[in-house]
């Protein structure tokens, strides 16, 4: 059976292919890095999963071999390269100038070769399976995203799903977040963003603390009422924001109380402790029941956003791809957006006592 030559047609090709080189005597010199692929590619996969846990250990851990095992594929794969990847003392490891540049080139071509596997595998299996890692901000993951697990899980049993609260940004790869929820304005030209909804913002009081003290009809009377503040992941207060004149405003009023909770901020405005600028999904559900009053709806700054975020377009795995398809609708669908539907009207009754 005649065999068959993949490349230029040449029979006596090497086995380097167009990787090899050639000499000054027009003979072909083998690649190193060609003729042994697979020491290679063991060596590059060490490579990246030190860098990603942080050490050796880590990074046996996370393969399931041995450290020895981890040390020695390093070790290969630096001879061959001729270039001393990482700095090692018995404390701590590091990148060399060397290293970051190695990790920068070979990262995306791994972490593609990685998705193509797991998405035949869950081909070759059926339905879509595995963990997927999820992130979410406090009070929107815990109000709006956790609701809607449970139904996701109910259509896709095989898939496990690992929530993470957290107010501060995500790293995707060091935190190996597949899909994060966001707010705010997306600046991060690294992922793929679906904006879900508009994200308001609106300055709110409890009917009571209304009768009590009135509401602000400007921004220059905040400075007379209590104010609720929120405190940032960075140790920040966030500032309130405003349109005036058409043109953007930031005020950080005076605060009776500050939290570093959203919901904390929320329940201290429900028990009419004061006034405070939240997001819409917030306080949607309590303007429409009577038990927040919003004001300065003439001021409300643009639109924000809430929005879906993940790495790629390309090569998602299955399991990715049926959570954002899932999760997108539904979350439109749950009509946060609620500044038009109050219109600054004050429930019944409570104008006349103001």
């Amino acid at each position: 059976m005649k065999s068959e030559s993949f490349g230029s047609g040449d029979q006596g090709a090497p086995p380097g292919g167009i990787a090899a080189t050639i000499g000054k005597a027009g003979a072909p010199a083998p690649d190193p890095l060609a003729s042994s692929f697979s020491t290679t590619y063991a060596g590059v996969l060490a490579f990246i999963a030190v860098v990603h846990e942080g050490s050796f250990a880590k990074a046996a851990e996370r393969l399931g071999i041995g450290r020895s095992a981890v040390s020695r594929s390093v070790q290969k794969l630096e001879t061959q390269l001729d270039t001393r990847l990482f700095l090692r003392t018995t404390r701590s490891t590091s990148l060399t100038g060397e290293g970051e540049l190695f990790y920068a080139n070979c990262k995306p071509g791994v972490e593609r070769i990685v998705q193509s596997v797991e998405e035949m595998r869950e081909l070759r299996c059926g339905s879509p399976r595995g963990q997927l890692r999820l992130h979410a901000t406090v009070d929107f993951g815990r109000q709006v995203v956790a609701p809607l697990l449970r139904g996701f899980h109910a259509s896709y049993p095989d898939i496990t799903l690992d929530l993470i609260l957290d107010d501060s940004p995500v790293d995707f790869i060091a935190d190996r977040i597949d899909v994060s929820f966001r707010n705010g304005r997306m600046d991060d030209g690294q992922v793929v963003v679906r904006q879900l909804i508009p994200m308001q913002m609106l300055v709110c009081a409890a009917p009571a603390y209304a009768r009590a003290h009135g509401l602000p009809q400007t921004i220059a009377e905040l400075e007379r009422h209590r104010c609720v503040n929120l405190r940032l992941p960075s140790g920040r207060l966030y500032e309130w924001e405003f349109k005036e004149n058409g043109l953007p405003r930031k005020l950080l009023p005076k605060a009776a109380h500050s939290f570093n909770d959203a919901g904390l901020v929320l329940q201290a405005v429900l028990d009419g402790e004061g006034v405070a600028q939240m997001a819409g999904y917030q306080v949607c559900e309590h303007l429409r029941a009577g038990r927040l009053v919003a004001c300065l709806p003439q001021h409300a700054p643009d639109d924000r956003g809430h929005f879906i975020c993940y790495l790629s377009r390309h090569h998602l795995p299955p399991r990715i791809r049926v959570f954002i398809d899932y999760m997108t609708p539904r979350i439109r669908a749950l009509d946060l957006h609620c500044l038009s539907s109050f219109a600054a009207q004050l429930p019944r009754g409570l104008a006349a006592t103001l």
